[in-house]
C-alpha cells in the first residue's frame, strides 16, 4: 500500500478535536513526514482557544508501532547518520512534551499496537483508555536501540520499577497487565466500548471550566520536572550512538527478517 497523503488527521467536532495518526499500512509508525505533520497539528492546537478536548488515536485498528525503522540509519556517512538520529530523537521527545502541555485535556484512545514511541504518546496524554486487544511494548533494546525519550514518561506514569521491567525485558504486555501497572487508566472490551468510554470522559471534562482545566494542567506540570536538566539531550545522543552503530543494523535487520538478532543466539 502506498504512503498516505496525510499522515496526521486533525478533525473538529465542536470543542473536541480528534488527532489521528494515519499510516495504517505501517501500524502508524512514526516517519519523518509524520513528524512534520505532528508539529503542524501541535502548533494549531497550542493556539486554539476554543478547543477543550483532544482525542489522540491511530487509524486502522492500531495506535502507534513506534519509530519507522525503515528510516533509521539508512543513508549517509556515519557522522551524518549520527546527527540525523540525534536530531530526530530529540524532536520526538519535544513532541511528547508539547502534547502533554496542551491546554486541552488529552485522551489517548488505544487499540492494537502501542509500542516504543507509541508508549510515549500514551503516557504523555492526560487520560489513557485501551481496548482489550491492545498490546504494549518497549522493544528498543531488542533492536539495538535505547528508549531514550519515552523512558521518563513511562517512569512518571507507572513508576520506575514497572518501567524498568518493560524496557529491560522488552516483552509485550496485554491490556489487562497495562491497566494493572497503571500504564492505562481504563480498559474496555472493544472499539464500540472505547468510543463510549471516550464520550463519557468528554462529558465529564466538559463540566469543567476551560480556563480552570488549563490552569489545573499547568499546576500538575509545576509539581516537578519530567526529568533532570540535560536528560533530553543526553538521551538523544545515546539513541544516536546506538542507532548509527552495528547493533542497530543487526537488530533492525533481524526484526525485518523475523529472526533472532546475533546476540540472542
Amino acid at each position: 500500500m502506498s504512503e498516505t497523503e496525510n499522515p496526521v488527521l486533525l478533525t473538529r467536532e465542536g470543542p473536541v478535536v480528534r488527532l489521528t495518526l494515519n499510516r495504517p499500512h505501517r501500524r502508524n509508525a512514526m516517519s519523518a513526514a509524520m513528524g512534520v505533520a505532528l508539529d503542524a497539528a501541535l502548533d494549531a492546537l497550542e493556539k486554539d482557544t476554543t478547543a477543550r478536548i483532544v482525542i489522540f488515536s491511530g487509524a486502522g485498528g492500531h495506535f502507534c508501532a513506534g519509530l519507522d525503522l525503515t528510516e533509521v540509519g539508512s543513508q549517509g556517512t556515519e557522522a551524518e547518520r549520527l546527527a540525523a538520529a540525534q536530531q530526530r530523537n530529540h524532536a520526538t521527545g519535544q513532541r511528547f512534551i508539547r502534547l502533554c502541555n496542551l491546554p486541552q485535556v488529552v485522551i489517548a484512545a488505544v487499540q492494537g499496537s502501542a509500542h516504543a514511541g507509541g508508549l510515549g504518546w500514551v503516557c504523555a496524554a492526560d487520560i489513557a483508555i485501551a481496548t482489550a486487544d491492545a498490546r504494549f511494548a518497549a522493544p528498543e533494546a531488542k533492536r539495538g536501540l535505547v528508549p531514550a525519550q519515552i523512558l521518563p514518561w513511562m517512569v512518571r506514569r507507572m513508576g520506575r520499577s514497572n518501567a524498568a521491567r518493560m524496557v529491560l525485558q522488552g516483552q509485550v504486555i496485554d491490556a489487562p497487565e497495562a491497566a494493572r501497572i497503571g500504564l492505562v487508566h481504563q480498559l474496555v472490551a472493544d472499539a464500540a466500548a472505547l468510543e463510549a468510554a471516550v464520550a463519557s470522559v468528554i462529558a465529564d471534562c466538559r463540566q469543567g471550566a476551560p480556563r480552570a482545566l488549563a490552569e489545573t494542567k499547568k499546576l500538575i506540570a509545576a509539581l516537578g520536572p519530567l526529568s533532570p536538566d540535560g536528560y533530553a539531550e543526553a538521551g538523544a545522543l545515546a539513541f544516536a550512538r546506538c542507532a548509527s552503530g552495528d547493533e542497530a543494523r543487526e537488530g533492525i535487520a533481524a526484526f525485518k527478517e523475523k529472526r533472532p538478532p546475533a546476540w540472542a543466539s
